[in-house]
């Protein structure tokens, strides 16, 4: 539940940031207890822009603001 309302905030503001960006929620199954984002590059690299292993206790550490991982796009991006 709580990942579904993260994971649908995050995209909703990485389409908001970069309206022509795709945004796949789990193309594959996702780890246990933990919430990461990643931007595939058109030559097929792959870029974390967000990883919650690692982080908490409290759980909430372990999920991104949204604000947090659009950075994390844009500076990622030339």
């Amino acid at each position: 539940r709580v990942f579904g309302r993260n994971a649908a905030a995050v995209s909703a503001a990485l389409r908001g940031a970069m309206a022509h960006l795709a945004v796949d929620i789990n193309p594959r199954p996702p780890r246990r207890n933990s919430f990461e984002v990643s931007l595939v590059k058109e030559d097929g690299s792959t870029v974390e822009l967000w990883s919650g292993i690692g982080k908490g206790p409290p759980r909430k550490l372990k999920f991104p603001q949204p604000e947090t991982v659009v950075e994390a796009l844009k500076s990622s991006l030339p």
